[in-house]
């Protein structure tokens, strides 16, 4: 399925002005927070979803309406874009003009990133439609469907949750690096050169790669995995001036924690969180705005927690 952004149903190929950021399970919850964030601030994003396209269309409007509120025409960065892109048949809307450059485009694409033929041709797809990738955000995240003490949890539950949440950004973090640094065979490297201070990659966590749940293992593990991951990118790319980042989201209020809400409300109040409020999505998106603007770009590899203080070690 191409990306679509469906007005004039012409066929017409967007060369996007602005960094273009792919955030991955952004129809919803902390993915969605986090593109309305970077849309407010002129990033082209592409929306990423799996089943839910309807919400996937709200963000889209939403990223829309925080680009109209914020700075028209704004572009982060100082760079140009990329030239000698590949071409593409996406059918897609004129790109917006409402300032003095283009501002920024907004496209959804359907994947499951638990699917390697999916993440092919979701990279495929965003590379056609914006002719090029800057920044990636690994957002996309499952819990178990049942939650089940460890002495009971099934093996396809845990094959499940990991192929979305670990093994499903590591690979499509490496397909889209492959395309940056130009791998293979008469490939020509098409480097993140519209961000400034250098691409960006973030993998968005959880407090529980490192605080045991003992009726949802297979999640603390694959979270623990995807920690170690950001590292091992952060080494890799390096030299390649791509920093990488390791987002920690503590307790937050999503789709994902509405049947332990009572529960949750109870501990806040108690203070499991010093801060004593859930988190937000808006928490995630300010905080992953800030890596994409450049404001860390000395600290790759860091682990960056947005959890109201519960990591803090107390007596």
């Amino acid at each position: 399925m191409t990306g679509w952004d469906d007005e004039s149903g012409e066929a017409i190929v967007v060369q996007a002005s602005s960094p273009v950021v792919l955030v991955t399970g952004a129809s919803r919850g902390l993915g969605r927070g986090i593109a309305v964030s970077l849309a407010g601030a002129g990033y082209s994003i592409a929306i990423n979803y799996a089943s839910n396209s309807a919400a996937a269309d709200e963000t889209l409007e939403l990223c829309r309406q925080a680009a109209r509120e914020g700075t028209p025409g704004a572009v982060p960065g100082d760079r140009a874009p990329g030239a000698n892109r590949p071409e593409s048949t996406a059918r897609e809307a004129p790109p917006r003009t409402d300032g003095p450059l283009a501002g920024p485009e907004f496209a959804v694409f359907q994947a499951d990133i638990g699917a390697r033929e999916d993440r092919e041709r979701l990279v495929a797809e965003v590379w056609d439609r914006f002719g090029g990738i800057d920044g990636l955000v690994n957002n996309a995240g499952i819990g178990p469907a049942e939650r089940l003490d460890i002495t009971e949890a099934s093996e396809e539950s845990f094959e499940a949750v990991l192929r979305t949440n670990l093994t499903g950004p590591y690979f499509l973090t490496q397909r889209i690096v492959r395309r940056w640094l130009g791998l293979g065979e008469n490939v020509t490297p098409e480097p993140p050169n519209r961000i400034a201070s250098g691409g960006k990659v973030v993998f968005v966590s959880s407090i529980s790669a490192d605080t045991v749940s003992l009726n949802r293992g297979e999640y603390c593990v694959s979270k623990a995995g995807l920690a170690m991951t950001s590292k091992l990118w952060a080494v890799r790319l390096a030299e390649a001036g791509v920093q990488v980042y390791e987002v920690r989201p503590g307790i937050m209020e999503t789709d994902m924690t509405k049947r332990v809400k009572a529960k949750y409300d109870e501990l806040i109040a108690e203070g499991l969180v010093p801060q004593r409020r859930w988190g937000r999505p808006e928490d995630t998106g300010r905080l992953v705005r800030a890596i994409l603007d450049g404001d860390l770009a000395f600290s790759s590899g860091a682990v960056i927690y947005a959890d109201g203080g519960f990591h803090i070690s107390r007596l």
